[in-house]
């Protein structure tokens, strides 16, 4: 199980690092175009062939990656600060606080946030730039996915608030806001790491929802949402098996994941 464990982890590190330094992997810029070469098939120049406009199916892939891959951790780390601000405070609180903001999350968890996520982004322009497509998407990632997270930080707050170290920390004149920052806080840290972790295959799998519906990172910036968009059309895809290439890294990042996470508890 840990040798699983520690190819799992490889993996998602090769993965990342061919991603970051695509630059100098990829044969050429994922916009450029070689006009030559419309709808390509693989060859020593083009690894999975080039796409309709000409581009470097290869080289979108590692770029679509890091996208994906270095922005995901970020609106988890929003959902995760998020989370521990309104569930660590409610849990420390309590009482009728707690019970409020515990009735918000429980409405906030009702509602299907990816539709939630989807009419939000859809009230935004369709024209806005690659780059502010992107901070526009995994903003809203990180804004609306807090709450699953919020339940979980304020049982563990809710728990920890009546421990014998913050009885003791009361009883030595800590009180408030002082209490809560330098006592409860820092010993949320394993529960908010785990909130972590468990988001970002979540929102890599969201923003792929996103990019498949056209709502996700804009053209010509690639993610993996708009490259398996090139998926939904059979008779596009048909004879042409290169084209499955981000799917199935696709569903090994997100596998490699879900197999570390999984590993991680059975071993606590």
């Amino acid at each position: 199980m840990k040798a699983l464990r520690a190819t799992a982890i490889a993996f998602l590190v090769l993965v990342a690092l061919a991603s970051i330094f695509a630059s100098f992997v990829a044969p050429a810029h994922y916009a450029y175009q070689f006009r030559e070469l419309p709808d390509a098939g693989p060859s020593h120049q083009h690894l999975l062939g080039t796409d309709d406009l000409g581009r470097d199916r290869f080289a979108r892939v590692l770029y679509g990656t890091r996208v994906s891959l270095l922005l995901a951790p970020t609106a988890a780390l929003i959902s995760s600060l998020l989370a521990l601000i309104i569930g660590g405070i409610a849990g420390f609180v309590g009482g009728w606080v707690e019970r409020i903001v515990m009735a918000a999350t429980d409405l906030f968890l009702s509602m299907p946030w990816l539709f939630l996520l989807l009419t939000v982004r859809a009230m935004l322009p369709l024209n806005t730039a690659p780059i502010l497509s992107v901070v526009i998407t995994f903003a809203l990632l990180g804004c609306l996915g807090w709450a699953g997270a919020a339940r979980v930080i304020c049982t563990d707050a809710r728990t920890k608030r009546l421990a014998d170290f913050v009885l003791l920390a009361r009883a030595s004149g800590h009180s408030g806001i002082r209490l809560l920052w330098r006592h409860l806080m820092p010993n949320l840290k394993p529960v908010v790491l785990a909130q972590f972790w468990i988001s970002i295959p979540v929102f890599i799998l969201a923003e792929a929802n996103l990019g498949m519906l056209g709502l996700g990172v804009a053209e010509p910036l690639p993610s993996w949402g708009s490259l398996l968009r090139e998926l939904q059309s059979y008779p596009a895809v048909s004879g042409q098996p290169w084209l499955f290439a981000p799917l199935l890294l696709f569903v090994m990042v997100v596998g490699s994941f879900h197999f570390v996470l999984r590993t991680e508890e059975s071993v606590l």
